[in-house]
């Protein structure tokens, strides 16, 4: 699984999101791996024709109904968005969230996708049966600096923590990752995909660099 997270940065903004899924999806097709999106949620109605998964950035545990402001996931299901991340860095929820929105989502068919920022809560949340863990450490969001290079055995020891809960869970590897080089010693080091957001979207050639990304992925 490759996720390009869009976050709220203007490069994707307006009809910016569509060339990109586009572009993602003739990528995903040429390499045969799968590739999601998750734009900004006012951008998700732009991209959810596409074949490709649509993600939401978050999504909150609030009912159907009197609930202004709220991203629901029965609703995001109905507009064809395919799944959602959970507690990212930048967007943290408590654990009680956490464990409720991995069960709807479940009982809806959603992809789950939980981030963590360390070993102990990739250990502590795999035990929901998520589709995917994916670990960020914070400090490396954003910063060129890969986490496979700079913090290698934490792939490691919480790929081992996921296989060790013996489920459908699937690691996930973020932060930092800006070539193919960083891709390809994450899967090595037990990442089953990547979750990246600058690395793709404020790249000059968005072509090019996702295509440098799946191939180091096969």
């Amino acid at each position: 699984m490759f996720i390009i997270n869009c976050k709220n940065y203007d490069e994707i903004s307006g009809e910016k999101i569509t060339r990109l899924v586009k572009i993602a999806q003739s990528v995903s097709k040429k390499y045969g791996i799968k590739i999601a999106v998750a734009p900004p949620q006012h951008l998700l109605s732009q991209v959810t024709s596409f074949s490709i998964p649509i993600l939401a950035q978050h999504v909150d545990n609030a009912e159907v109904g009197s609930t202004t402001g709220f991203i629901i996931p029965e609703l995001l299901k109905k507009s064809n968005v395919k799944g959602a991340l959970i507690n990212h860095s930048e967007h943290r929820i408590s654990s009680k969230e956490i464990e409720q929105l991995v069960l709807r989502l479940k009982k809806l068919k959603m992809i789950s996708v939980v981030c963590v920022k360390n070993v102990a809560e990739a250990s502590r949340y795999v035990k929901l049966n998520p589709n995917y863990i994916a670990i960020e450490p914070p400090e490396l969001i954003g910063s060129g600096k890969a986490v496979s290079k700079e913090k290698p055995e934490l792939i490691t020891l919480a790929a081992t923590a996921v296989k060790s809960a013996k489920n459908q869970t699937k690691l996930l590897c973020g932060a930092g990752i800006v070539s193919g080089q960083d891709v390809k010693k994450s899967i090595e080091l037990g990442s089953k995909g990547i979750l990246v957001a600058s690395g793709i979207v404020k790249a000059k050639n968005w072509q090019k660099i996702i295509e440098e990304f799946a191939k180091a992925m096969v």
